[in-house]
């Protein structure tokens, strides 16, 4: 009886219970939606939700959602605020086994940001939403949307596939907010691209497009060409991407994923299939909604409404052609590679005859000259006087009137060291001036009217040799120390292009970029060879003549003291040297070129420059040459100023450099016309005024007519590009200034030939033809060097519209040509400084002139 009593007690509990929860449940407004025609009537009668997927939603006031059984292809227009909601249920069939989408265009013109129309998307495997006005840059305002929807790939046996897509409008606007939606089918013909074949895309800001590809069997990198007319340059973002949903198409996304370019006429991206793991990736395109990111200027544009209006002033339409090109085979980079390093190989071997050749030519004439020199010796030694016996002539050295030296003929005798043993490896005495007057003996030697190779070859050769080792000594350790940290640092360029997909960091030529391993331009790297591989046969080669002299004087020392001109070799072996290096910096700088890293190609130049023109004045001035610490540091100063120069090119740093660059001209004239004997100290204003009173007022004949000649051109040239400079101040400086030393080189060679000429020597045949050869390759090498086809000093996207194909074996370019010829004509520069006074070998050293 008592658990029965219990048992009504327990059931009357539960259905109070129920009766609570349904009361209470009552105040909420469960949303459902029923299909309704009538989309534009005022007012919506209250339906039924017929789909689980749209999510229950709590409102203070009712909401009338209307569920529309939409097709492909049609329009519809509508209302939505606050109270009102529709989804468009798009349900169709589709092939099995095939990739189509679907691309939705909205509008909604009276929308503002304050109350803006939103629109969601819901497919199989994703979701999509976005809102009109479309906001960009939180400054420009779209009012009309298009966007494509995610491709879904099915697979069945069967031969049609049904699928749905579900879009719903909304809008929290008190005021009804009219719209219009469309949804059409995008074909595969019209969505998949095919190899070879050129596509006709619009875009806009708003309506990003993206179209799909497919690798096919066999072919393992393709080429992503996108171009457009020059009056359609508006500012846009190429991606290539991966397959995945959501696809990354706005300005604001775009860079999330994959591998990107800026662009405003042309853009190229290589795709490699082992980077896409299903062989497929998207290509999208993005018109940006303005130009800043391409062209660093803003254009002219009509400004947004204080109200948050939108308006369709804004829309951008860009016209564009898409291009996908299958790229070279891995059997065409061994081919490529192969025959590159072919044709460097034959200058080895044309060096290998060459030097045959010379030395058949040469041996029995060396062997009869080393006769009649030890012939000539023995005379010399029967004949010499008892020392002391008799004093020198009085030599008139011609020297102007002076505070020291006037009238100029002093008794002062030769020195004549006495005979060393080839054998004898300790320095004598007698070759350091340790005479009270040596610096007076060296004015007298120096400052003679007419000078002779002699007369500045009076220092020990050991002693000199040891000096000029520490060019190539200090180089080689220059060049580690300095090519570490390139290497370093380009590898991590390499790294983040990689890891990001920014394309925009490094200024290749797309058009012509062959990526393999770690490169993504492989052949502007492998093109620098020629440098390494040419600098090492010029080090062979110099080693070779550096051997058979010291066969040669071992022979008959005499031939080093008195005759040809003094052989010194650390000036060439630095030259080979900075051959390779230029070459391994270079290809450094190709890793990923730059704004930031130029200088890497060019620091090696300028050492070319500078020691070309050390070597040339070291031929007949091998006493007087600078040392290897001063010409480093003076280098080291100018890549200096090529990095201040690249990132401070103001006004300011031009006058400067202006400044600097005249007083370096008239500090290095003044050194070169006094045979180093005049100074730069606290007395050189007190010189310059006695030099301006007695020899400028006074219209004085100058003693050294021929050095004043090229002082005077090089002067007014250097002087004249320095004003050139401040005037017109060029933005690539490093550029700049390795033409002052290309210039300067070029001077320098020419007059050296031409006072050769004019002095009686000859030019042997083979120097001659090093002569016409590097003439016609620097010729043809400059042609190529001023064909820009990328430049840092714009944009990205703007240095992209200089980008060419390729122009050799579909492999190499224009620059990559620069990069061969170039190698080749200082190689044969340099063989024209090794073999130029190869006439003077068995001439007396003291009937040589200098010049």
């Amino acid at each position: 009886m008592l658990r029965q009593l219990i048992l009504i007690l327990l059931l009357k509990t539960s259905i109070e219970g129920t009766r609570n929860f349904k009361s209470k449940t009552d105040d909420f407004d469960i949303l459902d939606l029923s299909h309704d025609d009538d989309i534009g009537a005022p007012n919506y009668p209250r339906q039924k939700r017929t789909h689980q997927n749209i999510k229950k939603q709590v409102r203070k006031t009712d909401l009338n959602v209307t569920t529309i059984s939409a097709n492909l292809g049609k329009s519809y227009k509508g209302f939505v605020d606050e109270t009102r909601e529709t989804v468009y249920n798009y349900e169709f069939e589709d092939e099995a086994n095939a990739t189509s989408t679907i691309r939705v265009t909205v509008s909604s013109v009276d929308s503002s940001t304050k109350y803006p129309v939103l629109f969601v998307v819901q497919q199989q495997r994703s979701v999509l939403s976005w809102q009109v006005p479309l906001e960009l840059e939180n400054v420009f305002e779209y009012c009309t949307v298009s966007r494509t929807l995610c491709p879904v790939h099915t697979q069945s046996g069967k031969s049609k596939v049904k699928k749905q897509v579900l879009i719903q409008v909304f809008s929290m606007n008190p005021k009804p907010q009219p719209y219009t939606l469309r949804a059409f089918r995008v074909s595969p013909p019209k969505f998949i691209l095919q190899s070879g074949v050129t596509y006709d895309v619009v875009s806009r800001p708003s309506e990003p497009v993206y179209y799909q590809y497919k690798f096919p069997d066999g072919v393992d990198s393709v080429v992503v060409k996108v171009t457009a007319p020059t009056n359609s340059s508006f500012c846009s973002i190429i991606s290539v991407q991966n397959i995945h949903c959501p696809v990354f198409d706005l300005d604001r996304n775009i860079e999330y994923t994959g591998q990107y370019q800026s662009m405003t006429t042309q853009a190229a991206i290589t795709v490699e299939r082992k980077n896409y793991d299903e062989g497929m990736f998207f290509v999208v395109i993005v018109v940006k909604p303005r130009d800043y990111n391409c062209k660093g200027i803003e254009s002219v544009m009509v400004p947004a409404n204080g109200d948050g209006t939108c308006h369709e002033e804004f829309m951008r339409i860009k016209q564009l052609q898409v291009t996908i090109e299958t790229s070279i085979t891995r059997g065409d980079y061994i081919m490529v590679i192969g025959g590159t390093v072919g044709v460097f190989l034959i200058f080895y071997v044309l060096a290998v005859i060459i030097v045959i050749w010379y030395w058949c030519r040469n041996k029995d004439t060396t062997a009869s000259f080393l006769a009649s020199t030890q012939q000539s010796q023995l005379s010399d030694r029967d004949s010499l006087p008892i020392m002391g016996s008799q004093t020198a002539e009085p030599v008139n050295y011609g020297t102007s009137t002076g505070d020291t030296y006037a009238g100029g003929s002093n008794d002062i005798p030769h020195r004549i060291s006495p005979t060393k043993s080839s054998s004898d490896d300790t320095e004598d005495i007698d070759t350091y001036d340790l005479l009270p007057d040596a610096e007076r003996e060296k004015d007298i030697f120096r400052t003679k009217t007419f000078l002779y190779v002699a007369d500045l070859a009076r220092k020990d050769a050991k002693n000199l040799s040891k000096k000029y080792k520490l060019y190539y000594w200090n180089l080689l350790t220059i060049a580690i120390f300095y090519g570490l940290p390139v290497i370093q640092l380009v590898v991590t360029y390499q790294k983040v292009l990689h890891v990001t997909g920014d394309e925009d960091i490094c200024y290749y030529n797309f058009l012509c970029a062959h990526p393999l391993g770690v490169f993504s331009a492989f052949n502007n790297v492998f093109s620098n060879i020629g440098y390494i591989m040419l600098g090492l046969l010029f080090l062979g080669l110099v080693w070779n003549r550096e051997r058979t002299y010291k066969k040669t004087i071992e022979q008959s020392p005499e031939l080093e003291k008195q005759y040809g001109i003094p052989q010194h070799f650390g000036l060439f072996y630095s030259l080979g040297i900075a051959l390779v290096m230029e070459g391994i910096m270079s290809g450094c700088y190709h890793v990923c070129p730059n704004y930031s890293n130029f200088q890497f190609d060019t620091a090696f130049m300028y050492m070319i420059g500078g020691l070309c023109m050390l070597k040339i004045y070291q031929t007949r001035h091998p006493d007087i040459n600078a040392n290897a610490y001063k010409a480093y540091m003076c280098l080291a100063v100018i890549i200096f100023l090529v990095v201040i120069g690249v990132v401070y090119g103001n006004l300011v740093l031009w006058i400067i450099y202006s400044t600097v660059h005249i007083l370096s001209c008239l500090i290095l004239t003044a050194q070169v016309y006094y045979m180093g004997r005049w100074k730069c100290d606290l007395g050189i204003f007190k010189r310059i005024y006695l030099f301006i009173k007695t020899d400028c007022l006074v219209c004085a004949r100058p003693m050294y007519k021929d050095r004043l000649v090229l002082l005077i051109i090089g002067n007014l040239v250097n002087i004249g590009y320095a004003i050139y400079g401040l005037v017109t101040q060029p933005k690539d400086f490093a550029s700049y200034l390795l033409a002052i030393f290309i210039i300067n080189f070029l001077m320098y060679s020419m007059f050296y030939i031409t006072m050769k000429i004019r002095s009686g020597e000859r030019i042997l045949l083979l120097p001659c033809i090093y002569i016409v050869i590097a003439c016609v390759l620097w010729g043809f090498a400059l042609y190529f060097f001023l064909a820009k086809l990328t430049t840092w000093q714009l944009t990205a996207a703007r240095s992209r519209e200089g980008n060419k194909e390729c122009t050799i074996l579909n492999f190499y370019d224009d620059h990559d040509i620069w990069h061969f010829i170039s190698s080749m004509s200082l190689f044969i520069s340099f063989m024209i400084l090794l073999t130029l006074d190869d006439d003077l070998i068995t001439t007396k050293r003291d009937t040589i002139p200098v010049f």
